[in-house]
């Protein structure tokens, strides 16, 4: 079978694909690895997959990401690219399948001439968007060309149902990767779940969400993840708060789940026929898109994370008592389930190095 290397980083949702595709193909008989940075290593070897931190290149983690500036630093990092070439030569791999925000991996690649894949865990459409943006100058600035290097790719999978992504190009949508049954709420049950990511202003729209269900007849669990210590928040007696709790646990039971806009918690209340409440935390990434399809589609609401506890209050009871959300929530989660993006995911990659065996 095949060597496959992936190159990601530590930025919070953009692993979990990865890892649901490189465990599929492991599970086809494929050598599967990950190179990225040192915080990534334990849930990478949970999965069972081979893990090596980066050599050199600048420490990172989602947890304490500082600036824009420094995570622009990171995502152009001429030494992280430097690092995968340099493990390429001292480990060969078959096909390489690049985390899409790692431009300055996919630049060290094609100076190589070494063919990679561009694995993309938010819309396509966004990120022509931001090429053309902020972020595409301070990339240019540093000598990057993103859309280039995207569409300098022999392929583009991107972790989403098609019809969400508004503005997409030349790219293979295979589908959602979190895999989940339509959900059957035995009371009404609300989940809320924020970013992972330690965005600006986290602990403080924590707090607006907390006092908008306080007093809400129903069971409110929320899981709050390394960004925000649960000390640090005053929750109400019908809110049960935790650090981590397994999502796969709740979602078949949960009648509604309020998140960012990150396309993986996104997914996943949908893949479960969830309706959603969407607060976008950071306005220059593909969250507020995310909470539009959303909202266009009917699964949801969108609203600002700065909105007043009432307003959430309000926007939650209306998601709770209206079966229309509910339903458009479920014609999405049917196409998530019958494309399997996992499968998918991993059929394509296959694709590729049988192109490549041709060749």
């Amino acid at each position: 079978m095949s060597t496959i290397l992936f190159a990601t980083w530590d930025g919070g949702g953009n692993l979990s694909p990865a890892l649901a595709i490189a465990s599929e193909l492991r599970d086809r008989g494929h050598d599967v690895r990950f190179l990225g940075h040192a915080g990534q290593a334990a849930r990478v070897r949970e999965a069972g997959l081979g893990f090596t931190a980066y050599a050199t290149a600048r420490p990172f983690t989602s947890q304490n990401p500082g600036t824009k500036l420094r995570l622009m630093a990171t995502l152009g990092d001429r030494a992280m690219g430097r690092d995968v070439v340099a493990d390429l030569a001292a480990h060969p791999a078959d096909l390489v399948v690049v985390d899409a925000l790692l431009f300055a991996v996919m630049q060290a690649l094609r100076d190589s001439a070494h063919p990679y894949t561009v694995l993309e865990h938010c819309f396509d459409g966004f990120l022509r968007r931001a090429a053309r943006g902020p972020m595409g100058m301070a990339l240019r600035l540093r000598g990057l060309g993103p859309l280039d290097l995207i569409d300098a790719g022999q392929a583009r999978i991107v972790t989403t149902l098609e019809e969400l992504d508004a503005g997409h190009g030349d790219v293979t949508h295979v589908g959602g990767t979190v895999r989940g049954v339509p959900a059957e709420p035995r009371e009404r049950l609300v989940l809320i779940s924020l970013s992972t990511f330690s965005f600006p202003g986290l602990t403080k729209t924590w707090q607006r969400l907390l006092d908008a269900v306080e007093g809400l007849p129903a069971r409110v669990v929320a899981t709050t993840g390394p960004a925000v210590d649960p000390d640090r928040l005053h929750a109400p007696a019908n809110v049960e708060v935790h650090r981590w709790l397994p999502h796969a646990e709740i979602l078949p039971r949960a009648s509604l789940v309020v998140g960012h806009g990150g396309l993986g918690t996104t997914t996943a209340a949908l893949a479960h026929d969830v309706p959603l409440l969407v607060l976008p935390l950071d306005i220059a990434s593909d969250q507020p898109l995310v909470g539009r399809a959303v909202e266009d589609a009917g699964a949801g609401l969108s609203l600002s994370r700065r909105s007043s506890p009432a307003r959430l209050r309000a926007a939650i009871e209306e998601l709770l008592a209206e079966d229309p959300y509910r339903s458009a929530a479920a014609d999405l989660g049917a196409r998530i389930r019958e494309q399997d993006g996992r499968k998918r995911g991993a059929d394509a990659l296959e694709s590729l190095l049988s192109d490549s065996s041709r060749r």
